[in-house]
């Protein structure tokens, strides 16, 4: 098979409950099920992103003018530390004009407090495409990573495109340095923003739909997110909404074994299961990720015209 797991479910299963390396604290008291206590994920499927999305960011990180935006270069590899390109992207696509680079390779770099000093005041953090393992193996438990659960305590807004979208999970899928082709590999462990979830991206661009449906199938706790190009999900605590041009496709244990609840259109058409292993959302589609429903739309009245 072209796709393929590297570890037995058994295994799978017991990487999910113990992770190799010892995470770090998170709060505990949070009563959410999967997105943070505070603060806002904005979670991209790559390709081009969207005026849509990048007016998101810059609003949710508190405007052009009063952003303080840090750019993760990690996963585009040692180059992103040479050039200033991405800077000038973000400047360009959100209007900030205060917007700092974060790269390094060095654990001990990434625990000290220099380092991690833009992002103590940074209202925004977007993570690059690439390779989702390098940003693993620069951040992963360390101060810049406790930085960045800061940064949503303190009500801002962390972002990331393809590899910096799936990173944004706490089980890191496609994370393997031999490539994205091998699902589960030698990492599996994300920055966990959103909790107890499995992340995928570039989903129907790259004919991925079916990939993470066994995965979930032996993971019931997860929930598993797919992202198609040029779409994202902003989630804030449990409540997620999809912005873009195509869909997020929702993988839930109860849906998969078909037990899941069926939502319907006001028509009675069911438009989220069909009796298959997942559902799409499109644009401006909620999804309650607590209780694992659809949020329902709220339909508009038509416009009333001449006299009563």
């Amino acid at each position: 098979m072209k796709k393929h797991f590297l570890l037995s479910f058994a295994l799978l299963l017991g990487s999910i409950i113990g992770f190799s390396q010892t995470p770090i604290l998170v709060n505990e008291k949070s009563t959410t099920r999967h997105g943070p206590e505070k603060g806002s994920l904005l979670i991209i499927g790559g390709g081009s992103v969207t005026p849509e999305i990048w007016a998101k960011f810059i609003e949710l990180a508190g405007g052009k003018e009063k952003a303080k935006l840090v750019v993760v270069t990690a996963a585009a590899g040692d180059s992103a530390a040479l050039s200033m390109s991405h800077v000038e992207l973000l400047k360009k696509q959100t209007g900030a004009a205060k917007v700092t680079l974060l790269h390094t390779k060095s654990l001990k770099e990434a625990n000290s407090e220099a380092f991690v000093a833009p992002l103590r005041e940074a209202t925004g953090v977007f993570f690059v495409g690439g390779r989702q393992w390098r940003i693993a193996d620069s951040y992963l438990n360390t101060l810049t990573h406790e930085a960045f659960q800061g940064v949503l305590e303190r009500g801002g807004v962390i972002a990331g495109t393809s590899a910096g979208a799936s990173i944004q999970g706490s089980f890191l899928w496609r994370g393997d340095t031999k490539g994205p082709q091998i699902l589960v590999g030698d990492h599996t462990q994300g920055l966990g923003f959103l909790k107890n979830s499995a992340i995928d991206q570039h989903l129907l661009r790259r004919n991925r739909m079916f990939d993470l449906v066994e995965f979930i199938k032996q993971s019931p706790d997860l929930i598993g997110i797919g992202l198609d190009e040029s779409t994202s999900v902003l989630v804030q605590k449990d409540s997620m909404e999809v912005i873009g041009k195509s869909y997020a496709v929702i993988y839930d244990y109860a849906t998969i074994v078909g037990k899941g609840e069926k939502h319907t259109e006001a028509n009675g058409e069911n438009f989220t299961a069909s009796n298959g292993a997942f559902f799409f959302l499109g644009n401006g589609q909620k999804y309650d990720l607590k209780n694992r429903k659809v949020i329902p739309e709220t339909r508009r009245r038509p416009v009333q015209t001449g006299n009563r």
